[in-house]
């Protein structure tokens, strides 16, 4: 899925470089789109309306605001994604819970393209309640690593790419505590959370899990609540959500981190709202 062209966002920010614009010049400029006023229109608010970089006043002439945000970064196609996974013994870190199984599944040229996993010896037992949901007990990870010895293939699988998780706030949690406490460091990373991206891309969705998703886009999910199938299955899914960003010219990640829908704009509804699309 690499496009060699400039993405939609960095030829509007070339585009308005060089001066203002009014909606139906920036859509032909930017879009080659040269027809109806109104459909121009709402493909201009559906590229740029949610981007705190670009403003347009009452007549529709479209500026970079002087207080500008960085310029559009390299086309989401063009990055490298971390998509990750992790299973632990079920309680708090801080009581001295530990990670039992990652994943971390390689993302990049708009496809999956390499994988890593691992049992971890959690260096405890896991609770009866923890193993009847992931099935992993504890003679399975009797002779598996303990994080520390598997630290560094961790750290260098997750640095210089996009670190995405289905709820990205837990396995980053957990993932950043335990590299601190065996390495001392921690990758500096952008991070995405597709359960927020659905929220976004998805807002006629009621449910968010990794069950309804996977159940939307048709993707199965292998071995659930394993860390190997729960990251290769989130993987899938947000290949799709970035089929369905590009769609509409989201093409960085500072675009698509701060992306919104707009109640208003019947277009951005008809992209995004699975009622009006139904399944892909």
């Amino acid at each position: 899925m690499t496009d060699a062209r400039p993405s939609l966002l960095r030829r509007a920010w070339a585009t308005l470089e060089q001066g203002p614009l009014h909606t139906n010049e920036l859509a032909k400029r930017v879009m080659g789109l040269d027809g109806h006023p109104g459909a121009a229109a709402a493909a201009v608010f559906a590229l740029l309306g949610n981007d705190n970089r670009f403003h347009a006043d009452g007549e529709g002439v479209w500026r970079i605001r002087a207080q500008r945000g960085p310029q559009p970064g390299p086309a989401l196609s063009a990055l490298s994604y971390a998509v990750t996974d992790v299973e632990t013994t079920g309680g708090p870190y801080e009581r001295g819970h530990r990670i039992t199984e990652i994943a971390i599944v390689e993302v990049r040229d708009g496809a999956v393209a390499d994988a890593f996993e691992t049992l971890v010896n959690p260096g405890r037992r896991i609770p009866e309640n923890t193993t009847r949901l992931t099935g992993i007990t504890n003679s399975m990870v009797a002779r598996a690593p303990a994080f520390d010895e598997i630290a560094e293939q961790v750290f260098q699988h997750i640095a210089g790419r996009v670190f995405v998780a289905h709820n990205a706030r837990f396995d980053w949690g957990w993932v950043r505590a335990q590299l601190a406490d065996a390495l001392g460091d921690v990758p500096r990373v952008e991070r995405l959370c597709t359960v927020q991206l659905a929220r976004r891309l998805l807002p006629g969705l009621k449910r968010r899990n990794l069950d309804a998703l996977s159940d939307f886009f048709r993707i199965p999910i292998h071995h659930r609540h394993r860390a190997y199938g729960d990251a290769l299955a989130t993987a899938r899914i947000f290949l799709r959500m970035l089929d369905r960003a590009g769609g509409v010219g989201i093409g960085d990640l500072h675009a698509l981190q701060k992306f919104r829908p707009s109640r208003r704009n019947r277009y951005q509804r008809e992209l995004f709202d699975p009622s009006h699309l139904g399944r892909p």
